[in-house]
């Protein structure tokens, strides 16, 4: 451990689909007693991957700097329909029939997203307004439009395309600050089917991969004593986490 001592430093998580990033947060929080923990980028609970979590004020402090570096996403897009929320936590809004469709047609249609653009936050999302996050308004049906951002996508390449159920499968790399959700919709709106973001899986982000990652199931098991010594083997000390954060 590093001179801040055992309580400070970087764990990585292969978050599964399903629980919220603070759900891991408080259960790591109960499994090594560590008070100040907190996260580098969230993840929806539909999605799955990695999940940077740094342990004390030593590593929290350096949060921005581990959330900075480039995002990679594996993304599922449902063509044909379309929800509240761009994902599948929200109801169905309007469902369209989807054009015939090509792999190669794709490919070239998905080059038409890469490079820097401006981006809005979706009203389903964690953006403040006022010191709140924009689903907090958007549940009593208040949506609050956020002035838009720029981002950029690195690269955007099909992986597969399945006529059977309009599913397209990509992977994304983009800026810190992206939203898939908003993308997938937008693709959707250009081929002019609509669409909604029904899967993610983030695998990289700056220079820390999912493939180094503790598997998050693990901490949701009923042997807390294994998790706990899966945590403390894959901790890393605060300088580890910022050399690999430097080197991506």
């Amino acid at each position: 451990m590093n001179a801040a001592g055992p309580e400070a430093g970087a764990v990585l998580v292969d978050k599964p689909a399903g629980p919220t990033s603070f759900a891991v947060v408080q259960r790591l929080r109960r499994l090594l007693r560590i008070k100040k923990i907190g996260h580098a980028g969230t993840l929806d609970p539909f999605a799955s991957g990695l999940l940077i979590l740094c342990l004390g004020r030593p590593a929290t402090r350096h949060i921005d700097s581990f959330m900075a570096g480039r995002k990679t996403y594996e993304a599922v897009i449902q063509l044909g329909q379309e929800t509240t929320t761009l994902d599948p936590e929200g109801p169905v809004t309007a469902v369209k029939p989807v054009p015939k469709l090509t792999e190669a047609a794709l490919t070239v249609l998905l080059q038409d997203f890469v490079g820097p653009q401006m981006q809005a936050p979706p009203a389903y999302s964690a953006a403040k307004h006022q010191g709140k996050p924009l689903y907090d308004y958007a549940r009593q049906g208040i949506i609050i439009k956020k002035e838009a951002k720029q981002i950029e996508i690195y690269s955007l390449e099909l992986t597969q395309y399945v006529e059977e159920t309009a599913r397209l499968f990509c992977t994304v790399s983009c800026s810190r600050g992206t939203y898939i959700r908003v993308l997938a919709a937008d693709i959707g709106a250009k081929i002019g089917c609509g669409g909604h973001l029904t899967a993610l899986r983030r695998t990289r982000s700056g220079g820390f991969t999912v493939e180094e990652a503790v598997d998050g199931s693990l901490l949701f098991a009923d042997d807390r004593k294994a998790a706990h010594a899966v945590l403390r083997q894959k901790m890393l000390t605060v300088e580890q986490a910022l050399s690999k954060s430097a080197s991506a």
